[in-house]
């Protein structure tokens, strides 16, 4: 292999000219050679018995120059990406420029990955926030076990009310015939849930058990059911029964029968404990995450679309795997949610860019200060995989690959030399009084990739499956 020439065309593209001849073209040659010549007919000899020089002279050489550029090609670019020092990110567009009997001549155009310019990553400034658990944090909990802990008694003395679990018989109509879909036996609805389209729940309330009875609503306009849409309906519903819902006394019996503990004072201060336990953690994500999204901020590169595409790939396949363990599937979701594919990975884009400059940001820092995985440092990650899944270590070795693991842990170097350098300020309570309510955080930092963790489950699931 000769590497012609290397020339950057654009930013994150490079063409590469390589030329293949002399022992590798003609190990090529032999290789098309007993593949092809066994399917050649030449008069007086039976099929792949011939010499060699009478079917080159019958069919030539240039029947053999396909098969053995496609056998070669592939090495020769390998090779030439290492001496030009080229890491793509995609595979190339390749185009075959000349052939004969002496070798041939290919041109790849590659997208790689992108050049980073660190900026600041030491010495960042930071906010952690409160995280002391409140009194009324506790309580909360403790109402949740209460809640939880329930049971459903009839009710027969009074009309459903918002709360209530109600079990009723319905069936819709549009301008008095029944719509497909429209129609539910002993259904189970819970007053005030948002179950139904609105208006409908609140139409139940104030009726008893036994009672037949009409209920108007009109669909909403976003709905997901195209010939409903904005439509007025008729509901004849029944409503067969009454429920509510009997909390139970937080009290020593309480704890008792939810816990080991025997009082409701020991209950309360495990909770207080595991809580701490899981607000402290959570303060330190959210200012480990700040951190790394500063450095990520400060530094300067170009991400191809392609790296984001393939992000995005990830998270939709990770989304449909979610939905699958829940019994559905993403294209019931998408019509459900009134949305095409295209508008539904439209909506991961901000943050498929954001983790894959995160990830380039950490692997830039990572060889910017030597940091390497220890392989007894790796082989732990095995162990508590295996441990994590019930599986042998060497069943995860085999779809886990080192390299992967490797990846992460230097990356988890990273993020700690960012958090340990950082400036770090404790946020008062105030700020924790004042602050919005968060939605569920989004992963920033890949500590643990998604691909390496969905290679353990089915690891997991092909031993169970074996069993």
């Amino acid at each position: 292999m000769k590497l012609l020439r290397t020339d950057k065309i654009e930013t994150n593209l490079y063409e590469l000219e390589i030329r293949v001849e002399g022992g590798e073209f003609k190990e090529g040659m032999d290789r098309s050679y007993q593949k092809n010549v066994k399917k050649l007919s030449i008069p007086g000899f039976r099929k792949g018995k011939a010499p060699r020089a009478m079917v080159m002279k019958m069919v030539g050489e240039e029947y053999f120059y396909e098969d053995a550029v496609n056998m070669t090609y592939s090495d020769a670019y390998d090779e030439a990406l290492k001496e030009a020092g080229l890491e793509p990110v995609d595979r190339a567009d390749v185009e075959l420029k000349e052939v004969n009997g002496e070798g041939y001549t290919f041109v790849a155009k590659v997208t790689v990955r992108p050049e980073v310019t660190l900026g600041d990553y030491k010495g960042l400034e930071g906010v952690r926030p409160y995280s002391a658990v409140e009194d009324g944090e506790v309580q909360g909990e403790l109402d949740r076990m209460a809640d939880r802990n329930s049971r459903l008694i009839d009710v027969d003395d009074r009309p459903a009310a918002e709360g209530d679990t109600t079990e009723i018989d319905f069936e819709g109509f549009l301008d008095g015939v029944p719509f497909p879909g429209g129609k539910g036996e002993k259904y189970t609805l819970v007053l005030g849930s948002h179950q139904f389209i609105p208006g409908f729940e609140e139409q139940v309330a104030g009726h008893s058990a036994g009672e037949e009875f009409e209920i108007t609503v009109t669909f909403p306009e976003e709905y997901h059911e195209e010939t409903l849409k904005g439509k007025d309906a008729t509901f004849k519903v029944k409503l067969l029964g009454i429920k509510k819902k009997e909390i139970p006394a937080l009290d020593d019996e309480f704890a008792k029968d939810v816990s080991e503990f025997d009082t409701l004072e020991e209950l309360k201060a495990d909770l207080t404990k595991k809580l701490q336990e899981r607000k402290t953690a959570a303060a330190e994500e959210k200012l480990e995450n700040a951190l790394v999204d500063a450095a990520a901020a400060n530094a300067q590169m170009e991400i191809p679309q392609v790296m984001i595409d393939r992000k995005i790939n990830e998270m939709v396949q990770d989304f449909d795997y979610r939905l699958q363990s829940q019994g559905l599937n993403l294209p019931t979701y998408l019509q459900y949610a009134g949305m095409d594919m295209a508008a539904f990975r439209e909506g991961f884009a901000p943050q498929a860019e954001q983790q894959v400059r995160v990830s380039l940001t950490l692997e830039a820092i990572a060889k910017a200060e030597n940091l390497e995985a220890e392989e007894e440092a790796i082989e732990a990650e095995y162990q508590k995989m295996a441990d994590a899944y019930g599986i042998e270590v060497d069943k995860v070795r085999g779809v886990v690959a080192q390299e992967n693991i490797a990846l992460n842990l230097r990356l988890n170097k990273a993020i700690d030399l960012i958090k340990t350098t950082a400036k770090v300020t404790d946020a008062p309570k105030e700020e924790a009084a004042e602050a919005p309510k968060e939605e569920a955080p989004k992963e920033k930092a890949p500590r643990k990739r998604r691909t390496t963790k969905a290679k353990a489950e089915e690891a997991a699931e092909e031993s169970k499956d074996a069993e």
